[in-house]
């Protein structure tokens, strides 16, 4: 259970080499030593990330996740919740990809679809299914400003996340009264390795400010928060401002 102080006992990362999903393990680690499931792809880094893990005191459990084939998805969530109840899931993978060539490319597009909006979906309902069962637990998805007002240099990508954040939004709803809630973060420009080689934006953070604003959001019982706290200000006048002029924007 998360106690008092927002502190989960276990942490089930979706995507668990992700730099936010890493910062988030090692906020609660800090705090105490936790059980924690790493979903991803086997390799260097997995083994890498429930080494660091381990070292911290973590009970660390490696199991394989390919967002890409649904049929085994189902034995994904089995695996992750076969040591018992989990506090909190953290969906966090997904890919960037190439603005230009995901609009040209229909593979390119349907591997951005499939790995950021169809996957994320179909493990947030299998996760949903068997938190609703064990009547607690939080669930946590990374989306992005990205997908508030959808921007021609990105669009593709920024599709996925609108889909996503919509998704998770209406569980959280749907969720409501079971003892499960959902919290939606929307963080701009994040300092990782998905970014790399990429120019940095103005309110751009760390995957330490994300998951600092994670412990923050689940502690306080938000189900919906912007990384930095100024983006919500922002998408709120993009939001509004008409198409021939927003066209125009250098964004």
């Amino acid at each position: 259970m998360i106690d008092s102080l927002g502190v989960p006992q276990s942490l089930l990362l979706l995507g668990g080499t992700s730099d936010i999903a890493l910062a988030v393990a090692r906020k609660y680690a800090a705090v105490r030593p936790l059980r924690v499931v790493l979903a991803a792809r086997p390799g260097e880094r997995r083994a890498a990330a429930a080494e660091e893990l381990s070292g911290m005191g973590c009970e660390v459990t490696e199991i394989d996740l390919e967002a890409r084939d649904p049929a085994t998805h189902a034995a994904t969530i089995d695996a992750a919740f076969a040591g018992g109840d989990l506090d909190l899931v953290l969906v966090a993978f997904g890919v960037l990809g190439e603005p230009e060539r995901a609009w040209t490319d229909a593979d390119h597009a349907l591997e951005l679809a499939e790995i950021n909006y169809a996957a994320p979906v179909h493990l947030g309902v299998l996760v949903a299914n068997r938190m609703r069962s064990q009547g607690h637990g939080r669930i946590v998805a990374l989306s992005s400003v990205a997908g508030e007002r959808v921007r021609r240099s990105n669009f593709v990508y920024g599709s996925t996340k609108a889909g996503l954040d919509g998704f998770y939004l209406g569980l959280g709803e749907a969720l409501h009264g079971t003892g499960v809630r959902v919290l939606v973060v929307r963080p701009g420009f994040v300092k990782s390795k998905m970014t790399a080689g990429l120019k940095e934006t103005p309110l751009s953070s760390t995957p330490e400010q994300v998951a600092d604003a994670v412990a923050d959001g689940v502690r306080q019982g938000r189900e919906l928060i912007w990384v930095p706290a100024p983006w919500r200000i922002v998408m709120s006048i993009l939001r509004h401002v008409p198409r021939p002029i927003f066209r125009k924007l250098p964004i």
